[in-house]
């Protein structure tokens, strides 16, 4: 695990998300913004140009750059001497601002990376925020397909050759989406939120045993897969005899929840056997804990008719 974010990371995570720039201060670009073994409270990057308590990355905006502009050139250089003399890891202009050519020269002086985005300084703080608090997140790697189904993150588990790939295969043909296949990392970004996503190295292709790997944007267009989805439902893949599908629980299946990262996801158990389509089983699912989120069991509410009908039958 990676505990560094550096000025390159940064930009290579978030160039085309914040529209980023390098203005002056290339030899900077290994500058440490946050380091998780010298730190031990929360990752804070970037805040507003700051004296007193700066952050790693200082961000200019509108107002900072009218101060810094409405001083003379004595009182600027000894504002810009200030900033640099905190050691920021990068500065970063905002809101599509031009550059001060004073600040230019002392970024390159300093070997401080000056960057620049066409965004609101709120929104490039609330994205670098973000983005600190999905890098050092609680994570761990799960075994299976991740797909979102009719807007839900569903993974797909079972043991090995269940047709956890065929299943997903069938699903994306259908119009789903696939995000990870085989293995995926799962992220805690939030007390109840679980984000999924599929390694680099794995990213867009599927397996399927008979036609090797496949890459799912190139057969079926880049609506087809997607970089990361929140966790909502597990989907397990079990092989049973006709005589276990038969013994199941037939009012509610076979459900409880699984504890991803100390969040409590849904779980359902989907038998696989000759004749069953797993594809809209899996859709029905999803659609069936959807309608339980809005407050509707189709089961609770089939338990109440059959009472009132037993209440009805026996007065």
């Amino acid at each position: 695990m990676q505990h560094q974010i550096t000025v390159n990371d940064l930009i290579d995570a978030l160039q085309e998300r914040l529209r980023l720039r390098l203005l002056a201060g290339r030899k900077g670009l290994g500058n440490v913004i946050f380091d998780a073994e010298i730190e031990k409270s929360d990752p804070i990057i970037a805040g507003p140009l700051n004296y007193i308590h700066p952050s790693p990355v200082q961000i200019i905006g509108p107002k900072e750059k009218k101060y810094l502009t409405s001083l003379s050139s004595e009182d600027q250089q000894a504002a810009l001497m200030r900033l640099f003399s905190a050691k920021p890891a990068a500065i970063l202009l905002s809101n599509r601002l031009k550059s001060i050519k004073a600040l230019e020269d002392m970024a390159e002086k300093h070997n401080t990376p000056l960057l620049a985005s066409s965004l609101k300084d709120a929104q490039v703080l609330d994205n670098l925020q973000y983005y600190a608090a999905r890098f050092f997140a609680r994570k761990t790697t799960l075994h299976g397909v991740f797909l979102e189904v009719l807007g839900m993150g569903v993974l797909l588990t079972g043991h090995s050759a269940v047709g956890k790939s065929e299943l997903a295969l069938e699903l994306i043909i259908r119009g789903h989406r696939l995000i990870a296949d085989d293995v995926t990392e799962f992220r805690r970004i939030a007390p109840d939120i679980v984000s999924g996503s599929c390694p680099p190295l794995l990213r867009e292709f599927l397996e399927v045993r008979g036609l090797g790997i496949l890459n799912i944007p190139a057969m079926f267009g880049d609506s087809a897969t997607k970089h990361s989805k929140y966790l909502h439902f597990i989907v397990h893949l079990k092989r049973m005899k006709l005589q276990e599908i038969a013994d199941m629980e037939r009012l509610r299946g076979v459900g409880r929840y699984r504890n991803v990262l100390g969040v409590e996801i849904p779980e359902i158990t989907v038998p696989v056997a000759p004749g069953r389509n797993l594809a809209i089983l899996v859709e029905t699912a999803v659609r069936n804990h959807i309608l339980k989120l809005k407050g509707y069991d189709a089961a609770e509410l089939f338990i109440q008719r059959q009472q009132q009908a037993i209440e009805e039958s026996s007065s």
